[in-house]
C-alpha cells in the first residue's frame, strides 16, 4: 500500500465527525482479522545469485532484532540516525545536530521537522557520482522500452557522464539556478531519470508532473510551482499507442507566462511534432558541453522536489520534501525492507509521475548502489508475460509492483507465467493499496513459488518511504493482507476518532497516526505552510493523521482498512473527489454533482458520478442513446480536464442529490447505496430530501 491523501480544511470536521458517528457500529468489525495465520519467511540461499552466495547475510537476522533496533530509533533516534547518516550518505560537510528537538521530550518534532542541521549534501552525488568512482563500469540503469527486445544498460560511468551534460544544459543553455523549480513530464526512458538528476545536481528543484495528466493539470502545476523550464519528449510510446506528450505541453504553455524555455528529447523523432522559438532540443544541447561538471552543495534541509497530490479541497498540493532526511530513509527502506545488496537488480513497476517512482526506481536503488529497471511499457503488452519476461532476462531479484496490476495478471491466467522460472527473485512487494489475501496467495504461489517474502507496504506521497512494512530477509512473519509492523523511526498509533486518544487494547480500530516525526516526512506544501497543518497536522494534535482508518491484531499486525477522507485510491493512485467534481461542473449541462468512490475488482476503487443535469426535466423523455452520449460527454470532459485515469468509470444521471439542511451533500449515502448497503443507511429524516435516497437506490440499480 501507499501514496493515499489526507483530509483537509473544513473536510476535516466533518470527516471526524462522521467517523464519531459510524464508530460504535463498527466495533470488532474486523475482529476476523486475527483469524489469519502467520508465515514465516523461507531461508532464500537457494535463491542467490552467484556474486552474492559467497559473502551473503541478511541485514537484520531476525524478528527480535528488529524489534531491538526499532525500539532505539523511536528511543533514541539521535543515536541511530547519526550512525545510519554517516554509515550511507557521503556529506560535503558533516551536520552539526542530528534534528531539532521537541523541548518537552527532546524527541523528534513535527512542528519543527528539519534533520541533519547545516550539513551539505547532493542528491546526485550520492545517487551517482559515489558509484562511478568506485565501480564505474557496474550498470547503473536497465531500461526497458515499450516494445520488447530494446533494452538498454546504462553504467554509472556513462550515468555520471550524461548527467553531468544536461546539468550544464539546465544552467547554460537554460538559466536554470539553484532554488529554482522545473518541471517534468516525461514518460520511463533514461532521460527522465537523467533529467531528475542533473536538477538536483545543480542544486535546482524538480516537479515531475504524471505524463497523464491532461494540459489543464499540467497548467496548474507548473504555475503553483512556478517552473521556468519544463522538459518533456516530443511523442511517449506506451502499450503500443503513441501520445502526443509535446502537443499537451504546448497547450499548458498557454497560461505559463514565466516558462522560458521547453527542452525536449526526440524519442519518436516525429517530423510533424511542432516546434516554437522557446524549444530546445536535447540531442543538439548535450554535444555541447563535457562529460564532467561538479556538483552544487545544498543544505540538509534544501528542497529536493515538489510532488502534487490530490487534496480533498479539489486544490492539488504541492508536497515538498528536502534532501538528507528524503535521501537517508529512501536508501534504509531499499535496504531493510526489501534485503537489497547493492548486487541486487531491482524492478519497480513504477512512473516516477508518482512518489513510487521517485523513491524506489530513482533515488532508493540509485543511492544505494544497486541496479534499477526502468519499464516504458504496461503489463500487458505485447501480452501478459511482459514482466515475467523482463525478470527472468534481467535476473530481476526485487520486484516491486501494485495489487491493481497483479489482478489483471491474475484474472489473464496461469498460462503467461508457466514458461519463466523467476528463479532470481528473493523478495516480492506490493504497493499503492491493500493487497487482498487471496492475490496475496496467488502472487506467493505463482511467482514466488511460495519461497520468498512479500513485503506488502504501506506510505504515502507525505511519508516519502515505507511507514509501515514487513522486512525480507527472514525477518518479520507475514500475514496475507496485513503491512505488519512500523519501520525503523515511525511510531505508529491507533486513535479513538471520537476522542483522539490512543487506543492501547490489543484488538484496536481506528484511524492511524504516527506520533512523531521522522526524517523523510514532507516538509511543507509548497508556499502553504496553513495548509500543511490543517492537513496533517490539526486534526489530532501532536499526530500526523494520514488519512487511513486502520486495525491492529491481537499480535500488533497493523492493517490499512481504506480512506476516510475524500480521496478515491484507484490503481494505487489517489485522485480528489472534489477536483473530479470540479471538473464536471464547468460544463455546461452539469448543475450539480458528488463523486464518490467504489470498489472494483481489478482497479480496487472506481470513480462514480452523480450527475444533476440543467433542464433536468427536458432529459426525461431523452433516449437510452441520448443519456449513453451525454455520459460518453461527461466521461471525456474528466479526461480532458484531468486526465484519462481520473474518468468516472460510471456515470449515474440523477434528478438530485441527498443533502443535509445546510446543503451539504452526504456523500456517505451515495457510498453506501453503491456498495449494495441501502439497508445500513441509518436515519435519512434529518435530510432536506428524504425521498431522493428512494430515487437513487432505483437509479443505481438501473
Amino acid at each position: 500500500m501507499s501514496p493515499s491523501t489526507i483530509v483537509e480544511d473544513s473536510t476535516t470536521t466533518d470527516t471526524i465527525e462522521q467517523l464519531k458517528n459510524e464508530n460504535n457500529a463498527k466495533t470488532n468489525e474486523y475482529e476476523h482479522l486475527t483469524n489469519v495465520k502467520i508465515v514465516q519467511q523461507k531461508p532464500i540461499d537457494q535463491r542467490l545469485q552467484p556474486s552474492l552466495q559467497n559473502h551473503y547475510s541478511p541485514h537484520i537476522s531476525d524478528f527480535d532484532n528488529y524489534k531491538i533496533l526499532h525500539k532505539q530509533s523511536i528511543e533514541d533516534p539521535t543515536t541511530f540516525y547519526s550512525e545510519k547518516a554517516h554509515q550511507f550518505l557521503n556529506w560535503f560537510k558533516d551536520f552539526d545536530q542530528v534534528f531539532l528537538p521537541d523541548p518537552k521530550t527532546n524527541l523528534p518534532s513535527f512542528e519543527n521537522n528539519a534533520w541533519f542541521l547545516n550539513g551539505t549534501i547532493n542528491a546526485c552525488y550520492n545517487c551517482v557520482d559515489r558509484h562511478a568512482l568506485k565501480n564505474p563500469n557496474k550498470v547503473a540503469l536497465i531500461y526497458e522500452a515499450d516494445e520488447p527486445g530494446q533494452s538498454v544498460n546504462i553504467t554509472y560511468k556513462e550515468l555520471l557522464e550524461k548527467v553531468c551534460q544536461v546539468a550544464q544544459v539546465l544552467k547554460y543553455s537554460m538559466n536554470v539556478q539553484k532554488g529554482d523549480t522545473v518541471a517534468v513530464y516525461m514518460p520511463m526512458i533514461p532521460q527522465a531519470i537523467i533529467t531528475l538528476l542533473a536538477i538536483v545536481r545543480i542544486g535546482a528543484i524538480h516537479s515531475v508532473v504524471f505524463a497523464g495528466f491532461s494540459s489543464n493539470s499540467l497548467r496548474d502545476r507548473i504555475n503553483d510551482g512556478n517552473s521556468k523550464v519544463v522538459i518533456t519528449t516530443d511523442e511517449s510510446l506506451r502499450g503500443g499507442k503513441i501520445i502526443e506528450t509535446k502537443r499537451i505541453v504546448d497547450d499548458a504553455l498557454k497560461e505559463t507566462p514565466q516558462v522560458t524555455n521547453v527542452l525536449v528529447y526526440k524519442r519518436t523523432n516525429n517530423t510533424n511534432v511542432a516546434y516554437s522559438s522557446k524549444d530546445l532540443d536535447w540531442d543538439t544541447e548535450v554535444k555541447k558541453y563535457k562529460t564532467y561538471f561538479p556538483c552544487e552543495p545544498v543544505d540538509s534541509e534544501h528542497p529536493l522536489f515538489l510532488l502534487y497530490t490530490s487534496g480533498s479541497t479539489g486544490t492539488p498540493k504541492g508536497v515538498q520534501h528536502s534532501t538528507a532526511g528524503y535521501l537517508l530513509n529512501a536508501l534504509l527502506t531499499m535496504r531493510y525492507t526489501f534485503d537489497t545488496h547493492q548486487e541486487d537488480v531491482f524492478f519497480t513497476a513504477g512512473d516516477i509521475g508518482w512518489i513510487t517512482g521517485h523513491t524506489y526506481v530513482v533515488y532508493g536503488p540509485l543511492s544505494y548502489g544497486c541496479t534499477s529497471v526502468i519499464f516504458e511499457g504496461t503489463p500487458a503488452y505485447p501480452n501478459f508475460s511482459r514482466y515475467w519476461d523482463i525478470i527472468d532476462q534481467h535476473k530481476v531479484t526485487q520486484f516491486y509492483v501494485a495489487p491493481t496490476a497483479l489482478r489483471l495478471l491474475k484474472r489473464a491466467g496461469d498460462e503467461f507465467i508457466e514458461p519463466y522460472k523467476l528463479d532470481s527473485l528473493r523478495s516480492l512487494g506490493s504497493v499503492g493499496e491493500p493487497i487482498a489475501a487471496e492475490v496475496w496467495e496467488w502472487y506467493s504461489e505463482k511467482i514466488g513459488r511460495n519461497d520468498i517474502p512479500i513485503v506488502d507496504t504501506y506510505w504515502q506521497t507525505e511519508s516519502g518511504s515505507h511507514l509501515v512494512t514487513p522486512l525480507a530477509g527472514g525477518v518479520t512473519p507475514m500475514k496475507p493482507g496485513s503491512a505488519s509492523f512500523p519501520f525503523f523511526g515511525i511510531d505508529a498509533v491507533i486513535l479513538d476518532p471520537t476522542t483522539g486518544e490512543e487506543i492501547t487494547t490489543p484488538h484496536a480500530e481506528g484511524v492511524l497516526a504516527i506520533k512523531r516525526a521522522w526524517p523523510s516526512f514532507a516538509r511543507t506544501i509548497w508556499k502553504n505552510h496553513d495548509r500543511y497543518l490543517d492537513t496533517y497536522l490539526n486534526p489530532y494534535p501532536g499526530y500526523y493523521f494520514t488519512g487511513d482508518g486502520a486495525a491492529r491484531d491481537k499480535d500488533g499486525y497493523i492493517w490499512i482498512l481504506g480512506r476516510v477522507d475524500d480521496v478515491v485510491n484507484v490503481s494505487g493512485h489517489r485522485l480528489s473527489t472534489a477536483e473530479i467534481e470540479a471538473a464536471l461542473i464547468e460544463d455546461s449541462i452539469v448543475a450539480e454533482c458528488a463523486v464518490v468512490g467504489f470498489n472494483d475488482d481489478l482497479t480496487g476503487q472506481a470513480v462514480a458520478a452523480f450527475v444533476v443535469l440543467k433542464n433536468k426535466t427536458s432529459w426525461n423523455s431523452a433516449s437510452e442513446e441520448e443519456l449513453q452520449d451525454i455520459k460518453k460527454h461527461l466521461i471525456l470532459t474528466v479526461r480532458k480536464d484531468i486526465g484519462p485515469f481520473a474518468a468516472p468509470k460510471l456515470i449515474v444521471l440523477v434528478d438530485d442529490l441527498p443533502k443535509t439542511r445546510s446543503g451539504k451533500i452526504m456523500r456517505r449515502i451515495l457510498r453506501k447505496i453503491l456498495a449494495g448497503e441501502s439497508d445500513q443507511l441509518g436515519d435519512v429524516t434529518t435530510l432536506s430530501n428524504p425521498g431522493v435516497v428512494r430515487h437513487l437506490i432505483d437509479s443505481v440499480k438501473l
